[in-house]
């Protein structure tokens, strides 16, 4: 589908922009829309749902040019949807929580210690999706 394509590249770059510049989760400042938590949130849900749609749909131009093989064009754009919105939801969960025990604080901890470096990953490939869409493997 052609909405999930468009949503799935535009999520990427907003997370990938979002972590690089903003990622460590300053969700203080009002003026900047792209600081505040409901941001955050939002735009995470968006991203770890498109990327679940994208596995489960696959776009038309992945299952041309692959016979056989039908979600290997949306699989980078997915699993990078999917792990941007965990990052951008661990991040306000880290911040709002008291709780700082647990296998849930390893695995936040594990993604907020590279949050810069997946930003300009998610970067990458949102533009590298955009410019290049019948990939077979991106």
């Amino acid at each position: 589908m052609v909405q999930l394509y468009f949503l799935s590249i535009l999520c990427n770059g907003l997370a990938g922009y979002t972590l690089f510049s903003g990622g460590d989760n300053d969700a203080r400042e009002t003026n900047n829309i792209i600081k505040t938590p409901t941001f955050y949130l939002v735009l995470g849900i968006l991203s770890i749902v498109t990327g679940v749609l994208k596995l489960l749909s696959p776009s038309p131009s992945s299952i041309d040019a692959a016979r056989g093989v039908l979600f290997f064009g949306d699989l980078i754009p997915a699993a990078a949807g999917i792990t941007a919105g965990m990052i951008l939801i661990f991040g306000l969960y880290k911040k709002d929580s008291y709780v700082r025990e647990g296998e849930l604080e390893r695995i936040s901890t594990a993604l907020l210690t590279f949050r810069k470096s997946i930003g300009v990953l998610l970067l990458a490939a949102a533009a590298i999706h955009f410019l290049f869409g019948q990939l077979l493997f991106l």
